[in-house]
């Protein structure tokens, strides 16, 4: 990969085969991955889309086991928080 100038910003160019590989296509967001952080070293990851992270939420809801019969009260979950 190399790096080139854009604008005021620099540029990295991603072969087609690395493109593929991450699933990413114009218009992605790159983010670093937190909590990987060395001396000259980052670690990056294609941005997940909203309906991504809607979806991840849907499977970590499906596996929450709630006792029978409950049903959530905003009023009584606020009352908490006081």
């Amino acid at each position: 990969m190399k790096v080139s100038k854009w604008g005021n910003s620099l540029a990295i160019r991603i072969p087609a085969e690395l493109v593929e590989r991450l699933g990413v296509k114009e218009g992605d967001e790159i983010v670093e991955q937190p909590g990987f952080a060395e001396e000259k070293q980052v670690l990056l990851q294609r941005k997940p889309s909203a309906e991504e992270l809607w979806e991840k939420l849907a499977e970590i809801r499906k596996r929450v086991k709630r006792p029978e019969g409950y049903k959530f009260d905003r009023d009584e979950a606020n009352s908490r928080g006081r």
